[in-house]
């Protein structure tokens, strides 16, 4: 198979994630003036609920996949055997998920308040595993899913602005919701089998892929946990006003936190491969580049994120939910913390086939959380669930930099060193930045543009000035094409 560029597969995905990242914040801001913070929570909370059901489904398969995918893709038998087996057990893992979400809706009675928002979304567990996006991650191929987006992206924002009019139309967003994330996902079923043919298969050897897939199931199960918790737990201990409220900062601390993953996502199946075949100063040289480049970019978006966070949230959802404010500036920690263990736990603990530390990692993080969410919650309201968020995140980098030490060893140098320093000072920049352009303009859209602007020249210049690799990289490599 022909090696695809890491820059290109990069961009694609990223701008992937941008689309995604953009229908909610265009219509956001639209929705949640329509449907108020009541309407907002009742769509926040049966989307958490059912969360939990698509991790059910989904089973570990996806990241299981990638791992030994990436190793068998130039073998088209291998794969196809290979892809149709896990496929099939991801179809028992979804039959499975929607007993126990039925059983769900009958036992709990509070649920039956929600359920036909629950069972809408609900849609998004079957859709979703026929989308099989696995194989377009072990092929590297983003291209064709690049495209649906845009397409589906489009359809769905005509139809929010047509259907939702009104605070009763939340189910209208539900739906619409579904839509634009697994709408096209059996048009990826058909597509896929350009790569391999995928299909319902009775030989299955469960001895290779039932503990591992269970094992990365169970640790995405305890990071769901700790992910969701705090708006279920706020749901049940508050109200829906207080759900609505936090909902718009967890929103934006998602969206944020996304497209940063998503920039790196795509070197995990080259990684896994590296690693897999034993490629040990290729895999250290590119989880260091790669580790950089996060770096690089993660610093200000989380310091100008805290410093905006005024301006954005007014811009997204109005005044109405300035309380969010705080709640934000208590998850921009996490924000920074969260990508670092991302990069360390799928692209050097999975790849390693650590995955039963990765479930240690994540089950103490989410029991710690769970328990200081019962205990700051009724404390400090949506304050207290951002604050649990942000120590889970600490506690969860913390043991996996402690299971995965003697593989980092030699793969962050004294550049690599140098070049956080010059991010830490670019950081304090920013800051500076932002508070001489918050005085500009009483618009805000006036004072995230000038704060944005010049805060990325700002911070451009001080990483020249400090000498950092990766923004000379960049500037030689643009030389060279000039040259051309």
């Amino acid at each position: 198979m022909k090696k695809k560029s890491l820059g290109i597969n990069a961009f694609l995905n990223g701008f992937r994630s941008v689309l995604n990242l953009l229908f909610p914040l265009i219509t956001f801001p639209y929705v949640s003036r329509i449907l108020q913070a009541s309407g907002t929570g009742k769509y926040n909370f049966a989307n958490s609920i059912v969360s939990y059901f698509l991790l059910i489904a989904a089973l570990g398969v996806t990241n299981y996949a990638v791992r030994e995918g990436a190793k068998l893709r130039d073998d088209r038998q291998k794969i196809s055997e290979f892809a149709s087996q896990v496929f099939t057990i991801n179809m028992i893992s979804t039959l499975i998920s929607y007993v126990l979400l039925f059983l769900s809706l009958i036992i709990f009675k509070k649920l039956q308040f929600y359920t036909v928002a629950i069972l809408i979304f609900g849609l998004q567990i079957f859709f979703t595993t026929i989308g099989v996006e696995w194989i377009y991650t072990i092929f590297e191929d983003y291209a064709y899913i690049t495209i649906r987006s845009i397409i589906f992206k489009i359809i769905s924002m005509i139809l929010l602005f047509i259907f939702v009019r009104q605070r009763s139309d939340y189910l209208n967003y539900v739906a619409i919701t579904v839509f634009s994330t697994v709408g096209s996902n059996i048009l990826n079923y058909f597509h896929a089998k350009s790569f391999c043919d995928i299909r319902i298969t009775f030989k299955i050897d469960w001895k290779q892929h039932l503990k591992p897939i269970l094992v990365i199931f169970a640790t995405g199960i305890a990071t769901q946990i700790y992910v969701n918790s705090d708006i279920t737990i706020l749901g049940i201990l508050k109200n829906d006003y207080l759900v609505g409220i936090y909902s718009v900062s967890s929103k934006i601390y998602a969206i944020v936190k996304s497209l940063v993953q998503a920039i790196v996502v795509v070197a995990v199946p080259r990684l896994s491969m590296l690693l897999g075949k034993r490629e040990t100063r290729q895999f250290r040289f590119l989880l260091s580049k790669v580790t950089n480049s996060l770096a690089m970019f993660t610093f200000p978006v989380t310091v100008g994120l805290y410093m905006l966070a005024p301006q954005v949230i007014d811009i997204i959802s109005g005044k109405g939910y300035l309380r969010g404010v705080s709640s934000l500036r208590l998850l921009c920690p996490a924000l920074l913390i969260s990508v670092f263990s991302w990069i360390l736990a799928y692209c050097v603990l999975l790849p390693a086939k650590r995955e039963n530390k990765f479930f240690i990692s994540a089950v103490v993080s989410a029991i710690l959380n769970i328990s200081l969410n019962f205990v700051l919650i009724p404390l400090m309201a949506e304050n207290g669930a951002a604050i649990t968020t942000t120590i889970a995140e600490l506690v969860m980098l913390i043991m996996i930099i402690f299971y995965c030490k003697d593989i980092l060893r030699g793969v962050y140098n004294l550049e690599f060193l140098r070049d956080i320093v010059s991010y830490f000072f670019g950081s304090v920049a920013i800051i500076g930045t932002c508070l001489i352009s918050n005085g500009v303009s009483q618009s805000v859209f006036v004072q995230v543009t000038v704060s944005v602007v010049l805060s990325a020249i700002a911070y451009g210049l001080v990483l020249v000035v400090c000498g950092n690799s990766m923004i000379y990289s960049f500037i030689n490599d643009f030389k060279k094409k000039g040259s051309v």
